[in-house]
């Protein structure tokens, strides 16, 4: 906690806590989906219109980067990334349920893959735009809570710069 916040111990637990069950529930979200994308989308994709449902399986990383790696170099790769997302979450989490949330959300999306990749060195992708590259469930949650990060970080940036300038 920094030397301004206010938040009690029992408060900072809180947060962790909240921060915990959102990533394991996003993890576990896309988890299930994907296990229903590996049964139901064995047949054939389905078409939504500009989205449609399409079974695919990405060894490498975003935009298949890696994809010539060995699958255990990856999971390394994205192991230790993961790992240092959730200590630097789980440190933070008290300063903001905001920021907690989004690091949180990045947290669960990154777990979900790391775990469907351990299982055999790549990764379950199902939603298909024709435009894009195939992607999941995991992927969406880490964008946007990348994005969501960011703003808050430039919100921060901004609200302190005014304040500097203000005294």
């Amino acid at each position: 906690m920094t030397a301004t916040d206010t938040r009690t111990p029992r408060t900072a637990a809180r947060t962790r806590a909240a921060a915990a069950a959102l990533a394991a529930t996003a993890a576990g979200a896309d988890l299930g989906v994907k296990t229903w994308a590996n049964t139901t989308l064995a047949d054939g994709p389905v078409h939504l219109g500009l989205l449609d449902l399409r079974l695919a399986f990405n060894p490498g990383v975003a935009f298949s980067l890696g994809d010539t790696l060995p699958a255990w170099m990856v999971i390394a790769f994205t192991g230790a990334i993961t790992v240092t997302i959730g200590v630097y979450a789980w440190r933070t989490a008290p300063q903001s349920r905001a920021s907690a949330a989004a690091l949180a959300t990045i947290l669960g999306g990154a777990a979900a893959n790391l775990a469907d990749r351990a299982a055999d060195g790549q990764v379950t992708d199902y939603l298909h735009t024709g435009w894009w590259p195939t992607f999941n469930l995991a992927d969406v949650f880490i964008v946007c809570g990348g994005l969501a990060a960011a703003a808050l970080t430039w919100r921060r940036t901004g609200h302190n710069r005014d304040q500097t300038v203000a005294t």
